[in-house]
């Protein structure tokens, strides 16, 4: 009987064992994961320390006693230390039970994620200085914030700024640390400076320009030094970013991309032949400049492992490609963007317009309803369609999804002028946002 072995079993590798088992049920399908849940929503953590989702295991969608039903052996604390290439085997640590075993596979799926980038900094060792990555981060970081009073983030990023607003949920005093000029510099500044808006309003102190040089205190961190002084701060959480876990990878002969993550087809193969690899630790492509892409996404993840799945069990599929599309909460702002910002797209070199407006989610006359922001960037001579950020309250954001379809099918400004879009007072003003910043553009 043919194996797979899957690295890695959280939203890419158990989206690739399923859909591998779903598409042929003759495979015998292992997948071993380091931590103690498989197939879990690492999205959802910022929620769970904020109390929002009550418990740590509610972020899982399937059990391993679930996936046995399926005939899918998942095996949580176990990690995969070395892979014999040349003869298909690999080495398994079971962490709870100190033991050491070797297993064989006809083929494997990578899928071991990423990790978080931290600092060589004075004092990173500390208790009470935390990153957010995997459940047992969540727990530790949930446990550790009953007993605090004074937080501090490193990095305003989208992690840095969900768990500011879950920190303060939880009543802490909350300093938001950034080295660059502005919080969520992958945004234009237009969009940056209404989530700083946000954050203030929320009693949030934000420090941009700013750098860390070292965690002061004695078995406990107690303040953060920076290049614009000290802040005090009982828990700290780094939150300067991610990086693909392609070490194991690599070891075996795996080629990683320009990104650092590993380097992939349309289906999921890497150079080695029956090698798999999907997830954070996977490239993609932006289907607008075709460059290899690293985006860490939940979506994008099972989209990996379902791709890969399907061709290991026999079938056909390709994953074509990302525009970087996203979304998050900042407080009662929520943010959205896709494809090319205006600082990427002219760094690329390409010459752009913009159009960028604002108007109301809704009808003006209806109660409950709220500004809304939208920015367009498209081919200056062409009208194609570029990118697009949108600063809303709720939902509304969601509009980002209309002009990311578009962008998808090589779409113009003047297209989505012509779009027949839903209209109800509730809802939207007679001429949707969208429509009145296509036409600016236009």
């Amino acid at each position: 009987m043919s194996r797979l072995v899957v690295i890695g079993g959280v939203a890419a590798g158990m989206s690739a064992a399923a859909k591998a088992k779903r598409t042929n049920p003759d495979l015998e399908v292992v997948a071993y994961e380091r931590t103690h849940f498989v197939s879990y929503g690492a999205c959802g953590l910022p929620y769970f320390v904020a109390g929002e989702v009550p418990r740590v295991e509610d972020l899982v969608a399937r059990t391993p006693e679930q996936f046995k039903k399926q005939g899918i052996l998942a095996l949580p604390r176990h990690e995969v230390v070395e892979v014999d290439y040349p003869n298909r085997t690999l080495t398994v640590r079971a962490l709870d039970e100190g033991r050491t075993f070797t297993d064989r596979f006809d083929h494997l799926v990578v899928a071991t994620g990423a990790r978080p980038v931290v600092p060589d900094l004075p004092g990173v060792g500390l208790a009470g200085v935390f990153t957010l990555r995997v459940p047992e981060d969540g727990v530790a970081v949930r446990e550790w914030a009953a007993r605090a009073r004074r937080a501090a983030i490193v990095g305003a990023g989208y992690v840095g700024l969900e768990m500011a607003e879950a920190f303060r949920r939880l009543g802490l005093a909350v300093t938001l640390i950034e080295a660059e000029d502005r919080v969520m510099p992958m945004a234009d500044p237009e969009v940056s400076d209404q989530l700083a808006e946000a954050l203030a309003k929320n009693g949030v102190e934000v420090a941009t320009g700013t750098r860390v040089t070292a965690l002061l205190g004695e078995e406990r961190v107690a303040a953060v030094e920076t290049t614009a002084g000290r802040v005090e701060a009982e828990l700290v959480l780094i939150s300067v970013g991610i990086r693909p876990n392609a070490d194991l990878a690599k070891s075996f002969g795996v080629a990683l991309g320009p990104t650092g993550a590993i380097r992939v087809d349309e289906q999921q193969r890497t150079n080695l032949e029956d090698v798999y690899a999907a997830g954070d630790v996977a490239e993609s492509r932006h289907l607008l400049t075709n460059e290899p892409y690293w985006l860490p996404l939940g979506d994008v993840a099972n989209k990996h492992g379902r791709t890969a799945g399907t061709v290991i069990g026999g079938g056909r599929a390709a994953f074509k490609g990302v525009l970087g599309t996203a979304i998050t909460k900042v407080f009662d702002r929520t943010v959205a963007m896709t494809g090319l910002t205006e600082q990427a797209a002219r760094k690329r070199g390409l010459e752009v317009g913009t159009a960028a407006i604002r108007s109301r989610d809704r009808a003006h006359y209806m109660p409950g309803g709220h500004p809304l922001f939208v920015k367009l960037v498209y081919q200056a001579a062409s009208g194609r369609l570029l990118g697009a950020q949108i600063v809303g309250h709720g939902n509304d954001a969601l509009r980002i999804d209309a002009v990311a379809a578009l962008i998808h099918k090589g779409a113009t400004v003047e297209d989505l002028r012509a779009l027949d879009l839903a209209y109800a007072p509730p809802f939207s003003p007679v001429w949707d946002p969208l429509l009145v910043a296509a036409n600016q553009a236009k």
